[in-house]
């Protein structure tokens, strides 16, 4: 039999190997979603874990945003490859490191244990503030759409939208791919499954022909922004006590895991309507 100091270094160092190994799933999440491997019937990477992983939605999603960010932090992530860091600690500190303060954070993280990290995180938050607000500004002063033709005439479109607005175009160009996919099917009901698959365009082919169809659409029936709260669905996940109080802790995602600011998610709650959908501690709707 071990005794109680055995049992206890046996703990430990099994835990830095379970953290050792998150981050390397981590690292291929990462990588899975860039290279969109989820994008085969799925709405997000979050969607994709949750089923084929089992994990409960907000768990598949905090997993994306963590991924995501430490992409970023190369310091936070060695610190969890080589155990040093809990992936607790790592997952707290993710919300709210940048790389100038990555190395501070770290230091906060390897001196604490995660509930003193938790606390920090939250403190941290309410001085964010203001500089997440400045942020939301300096993004929406980014934003922009530049066309223009090529040489041989094909027209090419470069890009930035707020998180947002971008959520609200994938789900324009989503409905309209599944026009096409619909029109397509009524055109040619007699063709077998396997002639379809073979003449069914790359996902950039469609992405094009979906946006043909947006414009066309908007050009035919003329562009009414219409009732703000109808215009369509876009997903928000957010914790309550954020919802209420941007200070407060918890996450303010989309579909896809891309960050938007507390402010964004109430005034979105303000101005559309709302199907409140709440998460049980199961993951179950």
């Amino acid at each position: 039999m071990f005794s109680l100091d055995r049992l206890g270094d046996e703990i430990a160092e099994l835990s830095a190997h379970l953290d050792a190994a998150t981050a390397h799933l981590l690292d291929l999440i990462r990588e899975f979603d860039a290279r969109e491997g989820w994008n085969t019937g799925f709405r997000s990477c979050a969607a994709w874990l949750s089923w084929r992983v089992g994990l409960d939605p907000g768990a598949a999603r905090e997993r994306v945003r963590v991924a995501r960010v430490l992409g970023t932090l190369p310091r936070l992530a060695q610190a969890l490859a080589r155990g040093e860091l809990s992936y607790a600690k790592v997952r707290a500190l993710t919300r709210v490191a940048t790389p100038e303060t990555e190395q501070r954070l770290l230091a906060v993280g390897r001196a604490g244990t995660a509930d003193h990290v938790e606390r920090i995180v939250r403190g941290w938050r309410r001085v964010d503030r203001k500089a997440e607000a400045a942020e939301v500004s300096r993004r929406h002063a980014s934003r922009a759409l530049h066309v223009y033709q090529d040489e041989d005439g094909m027209v090419t479109l470069r890009g930035r939208l707020t998180p947002e607005v971008g959520a609200v175009l994938m789900q324009a160009l989503g409905a309209a791919r599944e026009a096409l996919y619909q029109h397509a099917r009524g055109k040619d009901a007699d063709v077998t499954t396997t002639d379809v698959s073979a003449e069914t365009p790359p996902m950039a082919q469609q992405q094009a022909d979906a946006l043909a169809l947006l414009a066309d659409t908007a050009l035919h029936h003329g562009i009414d922004p219409g009732v703000p709260a109808e215009r369509y669905q876009v997903v928000v996940h957010v914790d309550a006590p954020a919802l209420a109080d941007p200070d407060q802790p918890g996450q303010s995602v989309l579909e896809d895991g891309a960050h938007v600011s507390a402010e964004t998610s109430r005034r979105l709650a303000c101005d559309a309507s709302r199907v409140v959908m709440q998460h049980g501690v199961d993951g179950h709707v």
